[in-house]
């Protein structure tokens, strides 16, 4: 059965750090681009980085850019969203999709977690 796995969310203040984990089962994500994206209330869901399958290209959104970072260890089956000095505006629920490439929209993205919590509150 593929499944994507995603954990680490939680609670945590303005500026603080989070590692998100997003592990597969049931397939392998050496093949596949791996995206995270997040929704917040009243909002649509956005994409928030990628990691390539071929050469681990890393790509950003704007609104992360410089804070978050993606990374991906092929033997752990496991894609990990790092992210630091965190804002209030990340509170979100975090989701990861694999696509067999970055760039594209998430209609792209052939396989979903079932998201983390993530809030950011003092």
């Amino acid at each position: 059965q593929v499944q994507l796995v995603e954990s680490g969310g939680g609670l945590v203040q303005p500026g603080g750090s989070l590692r998100l984990s997003c592990a597969a089962s049931g397939f392998t994500l050496d093949y596949y681009a791996i995206g995270w994206f997040r929704q917040a209330p009243g909002k649509e869901r956005e994409g928030v980085s990628c990691i390539s399958s071929s050469d681990g290209t890393t790509y950003y959104a704007d609104s992360v850019k410089g804070r978050f970072s993606i990374s991906r260890d092929n033997a752990k089956n496991t894609v990990y969203l790092q992210m630091n000095s965190l804002k209030p505006e990340d509170t979100a629920i975090y989701y990861c999709a694999a696509a067999p490439s970055c760039g594209g929209t998430a209609v792209t993205y052939d396989y979903w977690g079932q998201g983390t919590q993530v809030t950011v509150s003092s």
